[in-house]
């Protein structure tokens, strides 16, 4: 048994960074949790018009309604199996502004049927996106998302790409500093920039055996639809 991103990435998981690889190797297999801890650099969003929008999802952890730089800045990723039976990773990002902190909150399964990763973002699981994965030639994670999905009771209806957002992520390990690089970007088809950030950290693995996911980062509700 491999982790959910081994098992995206195929023979490709091969090509990335050794240290790269084992933060993607977190997952039930493995029995290794991930905590990275640093600072991004930079946090930044496009034109005035997208401010209300990432209020919105930002009352949901989906997205981060504010700008800044050297924000602090954690990531937690801990496997479990929901209540569908399905390997999950969280990715709960906390950005730690002064006054407040933000979070930004995502559980990753892969999907045999949509033969990738799905992202179900926020605390409610609203949004579901795929997520299709890549080595680059200096062993980086190159993450680009595909279709997005609205669910909430019996609304399931695909995101028009003229309201919704490309992401891609690109995550590296540098040798020089002995820290992980994440740059992340948003952009609409239409609207071009809507949100993004980078920076750095350095991350500390745990055994996750039997160990139940810590408080508050599982969602509150799981869709169960891919």
């Amino acid at each position: 048994m491999t982790s959910i991103f081994q098992r995206a990435l195929g023979a490709d998981f091969d090509k990335l960074h050794p240290h790269i690889r084992r933060r993607f190797s977190v997952g039930l297999a493995s029995s290794e949790a991930c905590v990275g801890s640093g600072r991004m650099t930079r946090i930044w969003h496009g034109r005035s018009f997208v401010r209300p929008f990432l209020a919105l999802g930002g009352s949901r952890n989906i997205l981060v309604p504010r700008a800044g730089r050297d924000v602090p800045f954690t990531i937690e990723n801990f496997p479990y199996t929901d209540s569908f039976g399905r390997e999950t990773v969280t990715f709960v990002r906390t950005f730690t502004f002064p006054r407040r902190t933000h979070r930004f909150d995502a559980t990753m399964v892969f999907s045999p049927e949509r033969g990738c990763i799905v992202d179900y973002l926020g605390t409610h699981q609203h949004l579901a996106t795929d997520l299709h994965l890549s080595a680059d030639t200096d062993g980086a994670l190159v993450i680009r998302s595909g279709e997005h999905r609205f669910r909430e009771g019996r609304v399931d209806v695909r995101v028009p790409d003229a309201i919704g957002g490309d992401a891609v992520v690109r995550e590296s390990y540098d040798d020089a500093t002995g820290r992980f690089r994440v740059q992340v970007r948003v952009e609409n088809r239409k609207f071009g920039p809507l949100f993004g950030y980078e920076g750095f950290f350095t991350a500390e693995f745990s055994d996750a055996t039997g160990r139940p996911v810590p408080a508050g980062l599982r969602p509150v509700r799981e869709e169960s639809r891919a």
